[in-house]
């Protein structure tokens, strides 16, 4: 800390848009000398800083860390009264822990199981024995599938889909016709998972679909049945997660990318948005890039466009 630790901070924002009692943060130092003169009251900046300053200076090695975590602090959501509206039909045997805020027309079925302080936004439904952690957030017309189980912290955006059958047939060789195979398998999400707007989480067909402790999925991602997903993994928007793949932890998927089933991404691994891995397809190498369809090595991929641009402009 350099400077004056007792000035108090009220709210969060851009070095653009700071007002007096505002906290920014730099991850720069060409962009300094602006956050130390913009209104804002305090700064969180890197290592970098080494000097006096007009406004107090918290120096850390990860400012942008740092001002998240400030923020959970000094950037509160609306308050939300702990009470079941009117309008919502809750069943007689499901169970409400303390605090939970149920809001308008939204359908609680039999058996349910919500923990403490979750909040279901409006219109949602909640099928019969599904399980909500505690300090979860269902936004509004959020639908979660019988038996879906939700751990602590979860939460979930507008639309979202947890649980619905996978998309599985059976093709009958005599007539030609599709039979459905039975989807009778669970979806289990972990603790301090986000599950982003429009994304539908399929369960097992006769297993599990399980997306694992802090993982984040954007808005408009598909996840086939039978998919296990490990833990602190990414998956950026409009991506397409294919039956039977398999996630391990701390991979990043960006988005667009298309996994074909029974596919497996090994730990660590980075896809690179609008990359296809084909059917059973192995991916491997923490920290290693991957570009293109079928994804390979981006210096690989580099090279492969180079040799392509240079044999177009031959002759």
């Amino acid at each position: 800390m350099v400077g004056d630790g007792s000035v108090e901070v009220k709210g969060i924002s851009s070095i653009a848009q700071a007002s007096p009692g505002d906290l920014v943060f730099v991850e720069d130092g060409r962009h300094l000398e602006k956050a130390i003169r913009s209104p804002a009251a305090a700064v969180i900046a890197g290592e970098f800083f080494r000097e006096a300053s007009l406004k107090p200076v918290l120096v850390c090695d990860q400012p942008r860390l740092a001002f998240a975590r400030a923020a959970g602090l000094l950037h509160t959501r609306p308050g939300r009264k702990a009470a079941i509206h009117p309008s919502a039909f809750v069943d007689p045997s499901a169970e409400c822990g303390a605090g939970v805020t149920i809001d308008e027309r939204v359908v609680i079925r039999e058996g349910v199981k919500i923990g403490d302080k979750t909040w279901i936004g409006a219109g949602s439904v909640i099928g019969a024995h599904a399980t909500l952690g505690q300090g979860c957030e269902l936004y509004p017309q959020v639908t979660v599938y019988p038996g879906v189980r939700l751990g602590n912290r979860v939460i979930v955006h507008s639309g979202a889909i947890l649980g619905s059958d996978g998309f599985g047939y059976v093709r009958d060789r005599a007539s030609g016709r599709y039979e459905k195979f039975p989807q009778v398998g669970h979806l289990e999400i972990g603790d301090d998972v986000e599950i982003g707007a429009n994304s539908t989480l399929d369960r097992g067909a006769l297993e599990v679909t399980r997306i694992g402790r802090g993982t984040k999925i954007d808005n408009l991602v598909h996840v086939g049945h039978n998919v296990e997903v490990g833990e602190d993994v990414v998956i950026a928007a409009q991506t397409g997660i294919s039956g039977s793949v398999v996630i391990e932890n701390d991979v990043v998927i960006g988005g667009q990318v298309g996994l074909g089933d029974h596919v497996r991404i090994e730990a660590g691994a980075i896809l690179g948005a609008r990359s296809g891995v084909p059917t059973k397809k192995v991916i491997r190498g923490r920290g290693i890039i991957f570009w293109g369809t079928p994804a390979r090595p981006l210096r690989q991929y580099l090279r492969e466009l180079a040799v392509l641009a240079r044999l177009a402009k031959r002759p």
